[in-house]
């Protein structure tokens, strides 16, 4: 029950009928008995509350004290034995409305009556009732064949019997709850009796029943119900699926509330294939923060031929502590390294085919932060990882921008361990200071940034010199080395509009040019291994404006170049972007610049163009695209493109993305290895849609082929049917799970199959469930500046 509850049951008669209104009540009964009238027009009085829902803020602080209105077609009154309002009765006090035909208060036994077509509304539920009897001293009621409604949401039930015993206890005989609409029998829940304490969050059912479509489907002789948002320790809804790897999946969720700021949710999955897998998350709050641990267990895998036990485990965590430190901790292991390719699991962070490790605790003030920083891994692959461990990185930044003339400083500087199981690659101590200075200077229309700074780094590197990796790669690294390295940005940009008008309607025109010069002095980098923690970094438009082409620190390319862009933008009548296209090139003024082999004379002295663009028209047709175009060598080297259509429930989105093969030997991977998985590239195609079909009918599904392979990646279909108060689900999926190589022709396909039954109203929790983690989910690539 509700804490409305109190005022259900004859709260309100008690308070309208009973202490400040005792005078204006037999006043009312005197000026009738003197031929007076107290007559209202009922339509207009209860029109204005039937079924309306009053938001909280609304409501007065205390509707107790608020003043009350009573009106009647006739009052009768009889000294010290009782007060009678007769024909179109209505009680009012704030946000609390009673009425009925009769209303009598009984006097010295001071019981209120309120019989025949009797109404109660107080902003979140509406009741209406025969009868209602009050014993105002005791507090003791009883309500007759009540049926009510939730106004605020959905919810409604009746109950034959509805008792208030003193001021803290309910009792409903034979009562409901749905949230089917008036009519609509498809669902509720019922039981004989469902009684609360005033106090208390939970309600209690006795011979509880689940009935659909009038029929019962389930009957516990006893259930603990919370009611509001309190949680209860008790069983969840199970969940039901089938899948070509696990076979037939049952799991059933038991929810313990063990304190206010400590649950468990304990969840026994029986897969047919495998066996019985018991899964625990543990959640937490503390003044140091929140966190969660994760675990599975898995005794005896029936599709392992080792049948060794199979577990993995999580435990992550955020914090804060004193406004100045932060705690981050994701920690996760698992039995083996096949683990998630064989079992369905959300355990932990995977990056590169590694089970990230991560713990960092971080001290910020105003002008200064400092982090330690540990990254370590568990390798999802057999044999030796090469990736590196972090153990440990010390990182101190320190910022000052109140310098004179407008300068900006700072100073960001770490100290980092690398440590790799890989005996041919090497490990190394590096420490690096970057001091910067910063002049901006920005007015409406036009903005400039000069930037100077001074990078150091140095290397106490560990290595063999016979190590192959190094032989193959040509590597002379030295044991202690160190680097530094100037550079100088120059960036400005200009902002202009116009107004102009396109097929004849208004937009204002934006056109943004901007430049940039960039010096990075050209140092020997020999003698340093260039790939501890760094990358290369994508070169689309906007990273044209970066000032370095590679993550971290370990190579930092030269660099002597102008970059020169242009964006324009269209807006229409409301300030709404409506089209955005942009286009930029790097050009440089020598071989260093390139950061190119010097003996490579026909490199271009400039880059490859690189173009977005983004197009909303009239908030149903959506474009994004994006290409790098390289005029040298005449070759695409990636593009990437969406166009939707999206109307109400209903869209339809195509998309594309394409690498080229060149790009891919050039920047990323070595041929022997770029061919395992590709001949030419990487090109794929997506589509995904969804859309009503008829009455609730709906339909979900989405496609995506590797069109270089020939092969399909994944897809996946859903039909669902959805009522006002339920929805059914039946979901199809197939994705690809392994692929050999490209000249092979084993690859490995799951399939998994699923119904999915949810009672709308009761947060939604499914029955059963189409959730995948390998599914590659709906996205909008394309956002405008709104």
């Amino acid at each position: 029950m509700s804490s409305t509850s109190r005022s259900l049951l004859a709260t309100m008669i008690s308070l309208a009928l009973f202490g400040p209104t005792v005078a204006y009540a037999n006043q009312a009964a005197s000026e009738n008995a003197n031929g007076g009238s107290a007559v209202s027009d009922e339509t207009d009085e209860l029109a204005m509350v039937r079924g309306v829902c009053i938001a909280p803020e609304q409501m007065p602080a205390d509707p107790n004290n608020e003043p009350i209105k009573v009106t009647a077609d006739q009052a009768e009154a009889l000294n010290n034995k009782s007060v009678t309002y007769t024909g179109d009765v209505i009680v009012r006090q704030g946000n609390r409305t009673v009425a009925a035909d009769i209303a009598t208060l009984e006097q010295p036994a001071n019981v209120v009556t309120a019989e025949g077509n009797v109404y109660f509304h107080d902003g979140t539920i509406e009741v209406y009732s025969d009868r209602i009897k009050s014993n105002l001293d005791t507090e003791d009621s009883q309500l007759e064949n009540a049926v009510y409604n939730m106004t605020c949401e959905a919810g409604r039930g009746e109950a034959e019997r509805v008792t208030k015993n003193g001021i803290s206890y309910y009792r409903l005989k034979n009562g409901t709850y749905t949230t089917c609409p008036a009519g609509d029998k498809s669902w509720q829940f019922s039981a004989t009796s469902i009684e609360r304490e005033a106090d208390s969050p939970f309600a209690d059912l006795y011979n509880a029943r689940f009935e659909v479509a009038d029929v019962p489907v389930f009957y516990m002789p006893y259930l603990r119900v919370p009611v509001g948002d309190e949680r209860l320790t008790g069983f969840l809804y199970p969940s039901v699926s089938y899948g070509s790897r696990d076979g037939f999946e049952l799991e059933t969720p038991f929810y313990w509330n063990i304190a206010p700021n400590y649950d468990m949710t304990i969840t026994p999955k029986y897969m047919s294939n495998r066996g019985l897998q018991l899964n625990a998350d543990f959640r937490y709050l503390t003044e140091l923060g929140t966190g969660n641990l994760s675990g599975e267990y898995l005794g005896n895998d029936q599709k392992d031929s080792d049948n060794d036990p199979r577990w993995g485990f999580n435990w992550s965590h955020n914090g804060m502590y004193n406004q100045h430190w932060l705690f981050e901790i994701d920690y996760s292991k698992v039995s083996d390294p096949t683990y998630f390719s064989d079992i369905d699991s959300s355990i932990g962070e995977r990056e590169d085919n590694n089970l990230l490790q991560t713990a960092e605790v971080s001290y910020r003030d105003r002008n200064w932060d400092s982090t330690l920083r540990v990254r370590d891994f568990q390798p999802l692959t057999l044999g030796v990882s090469s990736s590196y461990r972090l153990m440990p990185q010390v990182e101190a930044n320190y910022y000052y921008d109140d310098m004179p003339y407008g300068l900006d400083f700072s100073l960001n500087s770490h100290v980092s361990r690398f440590e790799n199981d890989d005996p041919d690659k090497p490990t190394a101590d590096r420490v690096h200071f970057e001091p910067t200075l910063t002049l901006p200077y920005a007015t409406p229309w036009w903005s400039v940034t000069s930037e100077a700074k001074l990078m150091y780094t140095y290397y106490n590197q560990d290595f063999d010199p016979n190590a192959q990796e190094l032989i193959d790669k040509g590597l002379e690294l030295e044991g202690s080395v160190s680097r530094t390295v100037p550079s100088i940005r120059l960036h400005s940009g200009l902002h202009l509009e116009r107004d102009t008008l396109i097929w004849g309607d208004s937009y204002t025109q934006s056109l943004e040019p901007q430049v940039q010069y960039l010096y990075v002095k050209d140092v020997v980098q020999k003698g340093i291994y260039d790939a501890y923690d760094t990358t290369l970094m994508q070169t689309d438009y906007y990273g044209l404006f970066r000032d370095k082409r590679y993550s971290s620190v370990d190579r930092i390319a030269a660099a002597n170049q102008f970059t020169i862009g242009a964006t324009s933008r269209y807006f229409d009548n409301q300030f709404k972007e409506r089209f955005n296209i942009a286009v930029g090139q790097i050009f440089y003024l020598n071989e260093s610049g390139r950061n190119l082999d010097s003996n490579n004379e026909t490199s271009p002295n400039y880059s490859a163009t690189a173009l977005e663009s983004d197009f909303n028209y009239d908030d149903w047709l959506f474009f994004h695209g994006g290409v790098q175009y390289d005029a040298n060598k005449k070759d695409l080297q990636f593009a990437n493109g969406a166009i939707e259509y999206r109307e109400g429930s209903t869209f339809s989105q195509l998309n594309y993305r394409y690498i080229s093969k060149e790009y891919l030997l050039d920047n990323i991977l070595d041929e022997d290895q770029l061919n395992r998985y590709t001949e030419d590239g990487i090109s794929q195609l997506g589509f995904s849609t969804g859309f009503p079909i008829y009455d609730g009918v709906s339909l979900r599904g989405d496609y995506y082929h590797d069109l270089t392979e020939n092969q399909m990646l994944e897809g996946q279909i859903s039909l669902n049917f959805r009522t006002s108060c339920w929805m059914i689900s039946l979901g199809y999926n197939e994705y690809l799970k392994t692929r050999s190589n490209v000249s092979s022709s084993s690859t490995e396909y799951e399939q998994n199959f699923s119904i999915s039954f949810s009672l709308i109203g009761l947060g939604l929790a499914p029955i059963g469930t189409t959730s995948d983690n390998n599914s590659i989910g709906y996205g909008r690539p394309f956002y405008l500046n709104n």
